[in-house]
Order: structure tokens, then C-alpha cells, then sequence
């Protein structure tokens, strides 16, 4: 395995050798918008895959995630995206645009209803309780359009929330189900104002407009230690009404007869409720995007072969519902990999296939004329070193073109 992670590592590294050195480390942008439906300004960070700057490869667009409590899990969530959508972090799920939206009147706004009073809920919190429609149509009217509009998103959603987080997210599938592909509800506050939205979700039909949707259930440990999930269904305490809401939620989705929302709960023993998020944003977006990850069998080079990674992405363009062509990176690893494996048939195919899918891309030339210069045809090289760097004039290509001309 650590053999197979320096492989990638070394072909990553003749992939991104033509960029640029940058010597801050910065993983996203701060950006607001003007909300007239809160009647506020609402301030987002948001991240855009590094390649999507760095002028390598041609531009797209990305899925995007949105994620709540912004300030709290963006840099977990960011760091987790990047690690293990790169080719050294396996590629597991697709890289992706996280916008984290930071709180103003988290209450406010994450609550569906106006909570009851009661003895364990601060009557000031109850007070400032049950904006979520109007965040809701934030979401829908206003920051949504204002990111498709602004930056290189793609129609595939995926909805994050925690706590009260995760109680929106689970408001959103059942009053809004087509806004998100995906939802993810980490230890949702399911008794919020005396299980109404639960009561709510039980009497739903979760019919044919959930067919694709998918949606993950993470459960903290909020129980005393001589308490299990099966013992604290029988308590009546307060202390016990958060567990046992979500742990009911979880049971009726697991027996829910209609079968058309794609569903998972996993209950953490280990980890509490502050704990919880970053474990089961993990899980969930490993769920999501089970169909993603290509297995290839890098102990026998012959194996990988251009059809076999067509396939794949004939197979993810069904599933997102749009065309998905090879990335360019993981083309580019593999050409060279082959290459250094001498299997140059297999690998000329893949560096190619970068020149007939990114056609303005200075380094799929470069990459093809590298190609050619180890089989030992100069005229090939040059041309496509003449090529990258008509495209891009700092292309390294520019100075193995000084070399083989000087030799010729």
C-alpha cells in the first residue's frame, strides 16, 4: 500500500510540475451577499478546488456542498474534500465546492418551528426560535442562484448540518426535497419543540421524488455510561430526549416500507455530540459517493486500460446525469505510470485521450511530447512541445524544446 501511495505521489508530482510556486496556503475565499428575504447581510466562505486557479488543466464545474455552521466545520470538511479527492488521497469523491454559511441568528434561523416551553430549553432561546421557512428560502431564492451565478458550480447538492444544523437539513428533505441531491443530518436536534418535525417526517410519504435522493444519518453517544441504544428507549428523562428522538427517527427510516430515499444511520459509541461531525461527514460522503471510486489493479500493468477507465466514467455520467469525461489529472498519472511500467501503447492512449478532451491544455501537450521523447521520436516531441507552449508561453516544454533543438 505505501508503495502503491508513492507511485501517486510521483505521478502527481510530473502532473503539477508545471505550476506555479505559491507561498501562502489559502483553502478558500470569504464572500457575502445581500439578503432581502432576512432583511441582513450574510457572509460565506467558500472553496474552489485549487486546480479550478492554477490554470493547469481546462476550467468545469463542481458539485457543490453547502454546509452549515460555516465558521465551526469549514476547515475540517475543506481539508477532508481535498485529501481525498486528489489522486495521493485515492480519489474516493469527486472534488467539490464547499460553501460554508456563518451564522448570524443561528436559533433563528435553524429552528422550523417555535419551540415550546419547557424546563431544559432557555425561554430566551424559544423566544428567537422558528425562522427556518425564511432560511429555507434564502437557501432556495437567493444563495443558491447567487453560487451558480458567481462560481463554477455543477447541479449536484450535497446539504450538511450538526445539531440544530442537522434539524434544517431534515426539514429541507421533507418541505423542499428537490433543492439537494444529498443530505447529511449529524445528530440532529429531532426533539426540538416536542418532536414536531419528527411527527411531521412520520407522516410523509417518502415516495417517488425521493428515488434519488440520498441521505445519512450520524448518531453521537449522548447517553450515561450504564445506557446502550437499546435500554434508552425505555427512559423518560430529559436528559435522554435528544438520543432517543434521533434514535426513533433512525428506526422508522430503516423500516420505512416505500424504500426510495437511499438511506444510512451510524451510531458513534466513541464520539459525543461535539465530537461526532467530522467522523460522520466522513462516512456520509463515502455513502454518497460509493459509485465513485475506481479500482484499478496496479500490481498487474496490463490491466489498466483506457476502456476500462471509459467505462467507469460512463457509469458516473449516469449517476450525476450529465456527461463526465476522465479527468485530465488522474489521465495524465496514469500515462505516465504506464509509461514508466513500458507499456507505451496503453500509455499513449491515456495521454491522447488528455489532447482530444482538453484541447487548450498545455500540458496534455507537454505531457504527450514527454511521452514521445522516451519512445525516441524527436519530431513528435517537438511538435508537441511547440504546442504546449503556444498554449501556455511559461510551459516547461519551452525548455526541453531549447534542448532538443540544439541537438537536432
Amino acid at each position: 500500500m505505501k508503495k502503491l501511495h508513492l507511485i501517486y505521489f510521483l505521478c502527481l508530482t510530473l502532473f503539477t510540475a508545471n505550476g506555479q510556486n505559491n507561498n501562502d496556503i489559502i483553502i478558500g475565499k470569504t464572500d457575502s451577499l445581500n439578503s432581502k428575504i432576512l432583511k441582513e447581510q450574510r457572509n460565506i466562505w467558500v472553496h474552489i478546488p485549487k486546480e479550478y486557479s492554477d490554470g493547469l488543466i481546462e476550467k468545469k464545474n463542481y458539485p457543490v456542498v453547502y454546509l452549515l455552521d460555516g465558521d465551526t466545520h469549514f476547515h475540517a470538511v475543506v481539508g477532508m474534500i481535498q485529501q481525498l479527492s486528489s489522486l495521493g488521497g485515492g480519489s474516493v469523491f469527486p472534488k467539490m465546492i464547499v460553501v460554508g454559511i456563518l451564522n448570524t441568528n443561528r436559533t433563528r434561523d435553524l429552528t422550523p418551528t417555535k419551540g415550546k416551553p419547557d424546563s431544559s430549553t432557555d425561554s430566551n432561546m424559544i423566544a428567537n426560535s422558528g425562522g427556518g421557512e425564511n432560511f429555507m428560502l434564502f437557501i432556495e431564492k437567493e444563495l443558491i442562484p447567487y453560487m451558480e451565478s458567481n462560481y463554477p458550480t455543477d447541479l449536484y447538492r450535497t446539504f450538511i448540518g450538526h445539531s440544530f444544523g442537522g434539524l434544517t437539513v431534515m426539514n429541507t428533505l421533507i418541505e423542499k426535497p428537490y433543492l439537494f441531491n444529498s443530505y447529511v443530518a449529524i445528530d440532529p436536534s429531532m426533539s426540538w419543540d416536542n418532536k414536531n418535525l419528527l411527527r411531521k417526517i412520520k407522516k410523509t410519504s417518502l415516495d417517488g421524488k425521493y428515488s434519488s435522493k440520498n441521505l445519512f444519518l450520524g448518531i453521537a453517544n449522548t447517553m450515561s455510561e450504564d445506557m446502550d441504544t437499546v435500554t434508552v428507549k425505555k427512559d423518560t428523562t430529559a436528559g435522554t430526549r435528544h438520543i432517543r428522538a434521533i434514535l426513533e427517527l433512525n428506526d422508522y427510516l430503516k423500516n420505512d416500507t416505500e424504500k426510495n430515499i437511499s438511506f444510512k444511520g451510524e451510531y458513534y459509541k466513541d464520539d459525543h455530540h461535539g465530537s461526532v461531525p467530522l467522523i460522520a461527514v466522513y462516512d456520509a460522503l463515502r455513502f454518497i459517493f460509493e459509485f465513485y471510486l475506481l479500482k484499478l489493479d496496479f500490481v498487474h500493468p496490463k490491466s489498466v486500460t483506457l476502456k476500462k477507465v471509459e467505462n467507469h466514467y460512463k457509469k458516473l455520467s449516469r449517476e450525476f446525469g450529465r456527461e463526465i469525461k476522465p479527468e485530465e489529472e488522474l489521465s495524465n498519472m496514469l500515462g505516465y505510470w504506464l509509461m514508466s511500467k513500458k507499456e507505451f501503447e496503453n500509455s499513449e492512449q491515456f495521454f491522447n485521450l488528455n489532447v482530444k478532451n482538453y484541447p487548450e491544455s498545455f500540458n496534455a501537450y507537454h505531457s504527450l511530447g514527454d511521452f514521445y521523447l522516451a519512445i525516441e521520436n524527436k519530431e513528435k516531441a517537438i511538435e508537441n512541445y511547440k504546442k504546449s507552449v503556444s498554449l501556455n508561453i511559461d510551459s516547461l516544454s519551452k525548455d526541453k524544446l531549447k534542448e532538443l533543438e540544439k541537438k537536432k
